[in-house]
């Protein structure tokens, strides 16, 4: 199956969606939603996208946080943030993860979660 036959626009979590959205508008690179309920996975979605340097990647993952946070959500687990080449956000039902470019393209998650459904985010 191709990768585009494997985009679909799903209604996603309201958190979710929140999450997506301060992502774009903190101008997250090449921004993914991974559907990872049928892959077997411990989390629901993950949230992917990247940032063009390290203060970027540290201002997508805070302005996540605070969106969430209005909302009275907090992440169970952060990690990366001192480095800041990879942050996690751990909220139990979704994952998001902020990456700088190169550390994207070396992990791959996209690669390696490939029997996820990858979610059209342009109408999230």
């Amino acid at each position: 199956m191709a990768k585009t036959e494997k985009r679909r626009k799903p209604r996603l979590p309201k958190q979710v969606t929140l999450a997506i959205q301060a992502a774009s508008d903190k101008q997250a690179i090449d921004l993914a939603v991974l559907d990872l309920r049928k892959a077997g996975g411990f989390t629901d979605f993950f949230v992917i996208c990247s940032g063009g340097n390290p203060r970027q990647i540290r201002a997508i993952a805070d302005g996540i946080r605070e969106a969430l946070g209005v909302e009275g959500v907090k992440p169970a687990h952060v990690e990366g943030v001192d480095r800041s080449e990879w942050i996690l956000l751990d909220y139990f039902d979704f994952i998001v993860h902020v990456f700088g470019k190169e550390t994207r393209a070396f992990y791959g998650l996209e690669r390696l979660w490939g029997n996820a459904e990858m979610i059209d985010v342009s109408v999230a």
